[in-house]
């Protein structure tokens, strides 16, 4: 007998599948994705104590298929699609693939996060579908999780659904293409869970889980893509460091200041294994050259053992890939770490015009208490307190400012 965790993790897993199967067979998106949810809640009340059936998958599409065209031939205004419904309406027993049918397909849950990922959403209604059509989330936790109210993150999800309402349901045409999209959308979520950008939490653990899960399903589903491997070797990477960088109370402690002991030793030296192999694959891509450079921290067994040359000739690669902001102002870092803080500062002011917000104030703060300018350091780190939404980098921007005030 499964304890409930293990359910709920079953359940999870298998509900983009079911959904891909549903509506790869039906169509009907939100049609498709309600009845799944009333056969997730059925599990989830039967299995504890009835037992898990033999064929999870199965049983699920079963009965969500059933729910499916029960709603469709209650829907009287619309027979066609009871006529269609009725047509397909599954058989009884789904222990296995009647001859001639295929099996749920392994890439139902790739084309489901293509569908996610449709052009016509903007980033914020493709991170809200995804999590909830492929992660299994419901509303209100994408909602607590991105601190808006349901009743706006259900209006978000409402709209992504219609804009793709009608769009044929497998890849797209030139699907390489779009990928990039479902790996930046993953990329994001996994960022919101790992460092959160407002609220009294530092980490929204589930979240960041949530986007590893999915980035390792993308790898399985597409194991030669190199920024694949690249996306899901950076998060290991990155997420090995998640116990050691906040402290008791949930206080932020900073990279060089972390205790490596805790970090997850398995999980760098899978992303080191992950990121070293699509590296030696040929022309590098930014997800593999981010995971290169975490891989360069990871490996160092203390802050004055890493190697920030590497780590400076990795982020010159990156900048000529990704000109960005972001990337240009952690390629300062790197310079103030090999060439001074002077030449670092140099880089951030220059950046100025560029990027607003908390981050350019934290790092200028640093690289000037490093310049031994006090003063202007404490400015630059009340001044990024103040842009930040996030509570605990509050608290820590404004610690680092109160030491220099003494």
């Amino acid at each position: 007998m499964r304890n409930a965790p293990e359910i709920e993790d079953l359940l999870r897993g298998n509900a983009p599948q079911v959904l891909g199967a549903l509506v790869r067979r039906y169509g009907h998106f939100d049609a498709a994705e309600d009845a799944v949810q009333e056969a997730l809640l059925a599990a989830a009340a039967q299995w504890p104590s009835a037992g898990v059936p033999g064929n999870p998958r199965g049983w699920l599409i079963k009965v969500a298929s059933r729910r499916l065209t029960d709603a469709l031939r209650s829907d009287q205004a619309r027979r066609q699609r009871e006529e269609r419904a009725a047509a397909l309406t599954p058989r009884d027993a789904f222990t296995a693939p009647p001859p001639g049918e295929r099996a749920p397909r392994e890439d139902d849950t790739l084309s489901l996060l293509f569908l996610c990922c449709h052009p016509d959403l903007s980033p914020p209604a493709q991170i809200a579908l995804t999590l909830r059509a492929v992660g299994g989330l419901t509303t209100a936790e994408i909602a607590r999780a991105y601190l808006v109210p349901e009743a706006t993150m259900a209006q978000r999800v409402s709209r992504a659904k219609q804009k793709v309402r009608g769009v044929r349901f497998g890849r797209p045409d030139r699907w390489e293409q779009r990928l990039p999209s479902v790996l930046q959308t993953l990329y994001l979520i996994f960022n919101e869970g790992y460092t959160a950008t407002s609220g009294a939490v530092l980490q929204r653990r589930d979240l960041a889980g949530e986007a590893v899960r999915l980035a390792r399903t993308v790898h399985r589903l597409l194991p030669g893509d190199c920024e694949v491997a690249g996306l899901l070797a950076l998060m290991l990477l990155t997420d090995a460091r998640r116990d050691a960088r906040s402290g008791p109370h949930g206080e932020l402690i900073p990279l060089d200041e972390q205790d490596r002991g805790r970090w997850d030793r398995a999980a760098i030296e899978e992303g080191v294994e992950l990121v070293t192999r699509a590296l030696s694959m040929g022309r590098p891509g930014p997800f593999q050259l981010r995971a290169a450079i975490a891989a360069v921290h990871d490996e160092a067994s203390s802050p004055e053992s890493t190697d920030w040359a590497e780590i400076l000739g990795l982020y010159d690669v990156l900048v000529g890939l990704v000109p960005g902001p972001v990337e240009r102002l952690n390629r300062a870092v790197a310079v103030a770490m090999v060439h001074g803080p002077r030449a670092g500062l140099t880089e951030v002011d220059a950046l100025a015009d560029e990027l607003k917000g908390h981050r350019l104030n934290a790092v200028r703060g640093h690289l000037l208490e490093r310049a031994g300018e006090p003063e202007a350091a404490r400015a630059a780190y009340e001044s990024a307190a103040a842009q930040t939404l996030s509570l605990p980098e509050q608290r820590y921007l404004r610690a680092r400012a109160a030491r220099l005030s003494h």
